[in-house]
């Protein structure tokens, strides 16, 4: 049960680095970023709802709590998407893809100023091991086209940001309900705000587009079983090993840029990817003990 476990982390991981992929080749065809953002996190909505539908026991659905920490969830998630996905469409998908990947260091940072987390120097040195790497992934230190766009990287720090609020919602929604009743309110309040964001005729358009398969893959990996298998897989696996397994995400989506987009990274980029994917890695491995006690995604 534990490898089966595993292996659907895995799997999760792999499907939400590929779904950054397919956002991608529908942005480069000219689909608003807020439109592709909006139609995964519907569709996602869809195979959440099905979901519920089989297992409706202990949803909790009528605490207030689980409603307003779901709210805070779905608008993390929301801009987990969004800006993951403007990143991409300024940048590319591995940058977006790791700076998205730095969440954990935004968690530790707002568990600093909520004195949730105690600081150590393990802790800021690992924060600013990410910083060096990050200003090595984004070459901020350049003048010129060579360096990433302020709004690429600004947009991939903010999908990062908002995946910590995610986390922080559902961490507190968890003891209120299940998960499955949580993702649903999630995915709702997403669909609710990106509706508004993005381009109404290019929304209305994606129903009779031939593109539109490539909309139901993004769905279906980037949020629908994605998140189905991350959430069974965690039940019998350890914090610890989920935290390196998750690794296959940024990973999938660099390879995914450079294989199929013909994204190309210069060798000090490359650094900095590894010390971000690393320090993060430890960094999430260090904690998993103290948060493997409490309600987490």
């Amino acid at each position: 049960m534990k490898g089966l476990s595993t292996g659907f982390v895995a799997l999760a991981a792999l499907f939400w680095g590929l779904s950054g992929g397919i956002g991608g080749i529908l942005m480069a065809d000219g689909w608003d970023a807020f439109v592709v953002s909006f139609y995964r996190g519907a569709i996602g909505l869809l195979f959440v709802l099905v979901w519920l539908g089989l297992r409706p026991r202990g949803s909790g659905l009528a605490s207030r709590r689980l409603w307003f920490w779901s709210a805070i969830a779905g608008l993390g998630v929301a801009g987990n998407f969004a800006f993951y996905f403007v990143s991409i469409a300024e940048g590319s998908v591995a940058v977006a893809a790791t700076l998205m990947y730095c969440a954990p260091v935004f968690v530790y940072l707002v568990s600093f100023t909520f004195k949730l987390e105690r600081p150590t120097l393990f802790k800021w040195a690992a924060i600013a091991t990410v910083m060096l790497g990050i200003v090595l992934l984004t070459g901020v230190y350049k003048i010129g086209a060579d360096a990433v766009t302020p709004i690429a990287a600004g947009a991939g720090l903010l999908s990062g940001l908002s995946y910590a609020v995610f986390i922080f919602g559902f961490k507190y929604a968890a003891p209120h309900g299940s998960p499955q009743a949580i993702l649903v309110i999630a995915f709702a309040v997403l669909a609710a705000i990106l509706i508004g964001l993005g381009d109404a005729d290019q929304a209305v358009a994606v129903l009779s587009t031939s593109s539109w398969p490539l909309f139901v893959e993004l769905g279906t990996l980037g949020a629908g079983l994605s998140f189905i298998f991350y959430i069974a897989g965690l039940n019998h696996t350890a914090p610890a090993v989920a935290s390196i397994v998750a690794m296959v995400e940024p990973v999938t989506a660099s390879l995914f840029g450079v294989a199929v987009l013909d994204e190309t990274l210069a060798g000090l980029q490359i650094l900095g990817m590894g010390l971000i994917l690393v320090t993060v890695t430890a960094l999430s491995v260090n904690s998993s003990a103290r948060w493997a006690q409490s309600p987490a995604v």
